[in-house]
């Protein structure tokens, strides 16, 4: 259970680090649903759910100046 949650905290690590590296809304909600979808994969969970909340997120992180 400690690796697991390492491996969620460096996963939301560095989508955090590379969200301010891209351009685009797009790359942005790219870049959330594959470490969303990642995520959900690692702790069990739906990953189609994972994939829609780490695209939203990401797409809108910019908006609420959270990956600038």
């Amino acid at each position: 259970m400690r690796q697991r949650t390492k491996l969620i905290a460096v996963l939301f690590a560095s989508t955090f680090a590379l969200a301010g590296c891209v351009a685009s809304d797009l790359e942005r909600a790219g870049l959330g649903a594959a470490a969303g979808g990642l995520t959900a994969a690692a702790l069990g969970g739906n990953v189609a759910t994972g994939v829609a909340v780490g695209a939203a997120g990401g797409a809108l992180c910019d908006d609420v100046n959270l990956c600038r």
